[in-house]
């Protein structure tokens, strides 16, 4: 089981968009997937999962679950103003460690309105997943003005090239 996540809580994201089509990169290759979407944590999750509320919150603790079985994680990164969505780093604290993450695999893709395509984004959160004891795959697309190579729910063939490349090296992971 793949595990992807969509690293924003904002709605109708492109994060989210490039989740599906993630998803159905690998589903197109006979791999089990699940989306976790962080505009669905409670709004509260910071206040009642975190630190000496770990555990707490039923709700929070379905995403706790699902992170702590998956065999494989992708994330979607959005960057947010040179980082990543605190959001996402909140959802991180609030999980299993360090189970949730040592030993595992991940992938990142980066995605940006920019020309850097998340590349700052992706070296802070590859830092925390080397600290978890995570293995990140090398291959991580940076997919810059991302609006210009997006429509609807189709990427440009360039960075639909990009994410099948990493998805196989995913796989072979």
């Amino acid at each position: 089981m793949i595990t992807i996540v969509s690293g924003t809580n904002r709605k109708n994201s492109v994060s989210k968009k490039l989740a599906h089509i993630y998803q159905g990169i690998l589903q197109s290759k006979g791999v089990a997937t699940e989306l976790i979407y962080l505009e669905d944590l409670p709004d509260d999750f910071t206040e009642t999962a975190l630190y000496d509320q770990s555990g707490k919150n039923e709700v929070f603790n379905i995403f706790r679950k699902q992170m702590l079985e998956a065999e494989k994680m992708v994330f979607i990164v959005p960057e947010y103003n040179g980082s990543f969505p605190g959001v996402l780093k909140a959802f991180i604290d609030g999980l299993a460690f360090p189970h949730t993450f040592r030993d595992k695999k991940a992938a990142l893709v980066g995605i940006s309105s920019g020309v850097q395509g998340g590349g700052l984004a992706l070296s802070h959160l590859t830092d925390i997943f080397n600290y978890c004891g995570t293995h990140v795959l090398a291959q991580k697309p940076k997919l810059a003005r991302i609006e210009a190579n997006l429509t609807e729910n189709k990427l440009s063939q360039l960075y639909h090239d990009l994410l099948e490349e990493q998805v196989d090296k995913l796989l072979a992971f």
